[in-house]
């Protein structure tokens, strides 16, 4: 019996150790399940319009989030990294792509307003066209082995000004080649 002696205090500080771990997580969880109830609302889990699951007031990391890629215009919107020079943020679209934007985009709108637009889903395609193409054109600058170089994305963005089904299929390949892009 005296050879177990000197190892009571480890098992003694270990137990300690792992309940203190319990009541850490239990209490990071508690935390949640107050605000949520003191806001009146139930523990179900939700889908937020960022694409993240649950709580709003959970903790980072516990729940899946999606990411937003280096080349996407939400990327570019975000002021997450500077503007290539040769591009300011607040350009014409009308100055950046010629004089036929004008028509369909009038001669306001700037590259910040055109990536930060929100209403391309389900809305026109030539919103999809101009969003993307921003993003496309922002890209075509600032990353190496961009599928297009900015005259293409300059080019084809006008081209696609003729009809809905041509910008339809041209805002999908600046879409993919924006979220494909590294």
């Amino acid at each position: 019996m005296d050879s177990l002696a000197p190892l009571r205090p480890l098992a003694l500080a270990c137990f300690i150790f792992l309940c203190s771990f319990f009541w850490a997580a239990n209490g990071m969880y508690a935390r949640v399940g107050v605000a949520a109830a003191a806001d009146g609302e139930s523990r179900r889990m939700r889908l937020h319009t960022d694409g993240s699951r649950g709580d709003a007031h959970a903790w980072p990391g516990y729940l899946y989030t999606r990411a937003v890629g280096r080349c996407t215009p939400q990327f570019w919107s975000s002021g997450a990294e500077p503007w290539p020079n040769i591009i300011p943020q607040e350009a014409a679209v009308a100055k950046v792509f010629g004089s036929r934007s004008v028509e369909r985009y009038g001669p306001r709108l700037t590259l910040l307003e055109a990536t930060m637009r929100t209403d391309d889903i389900g809305g026109s395609a030539f919103v999809k066209l101009v969003k993307q193409g921003s993003a496309a054109l922002l890209n075509a600058y600032a990353r190496r082995g961009f599928p297009f170089n900015s005259w293409e994305v300059k080019a084809l963005l006008l081209e696609a000004l003729v009809s809905e089904e041509a910008a339809v299929v041209q805002a999908e390949r600046f879409e993919q080649a924006n979220e494909s892009c590294v």
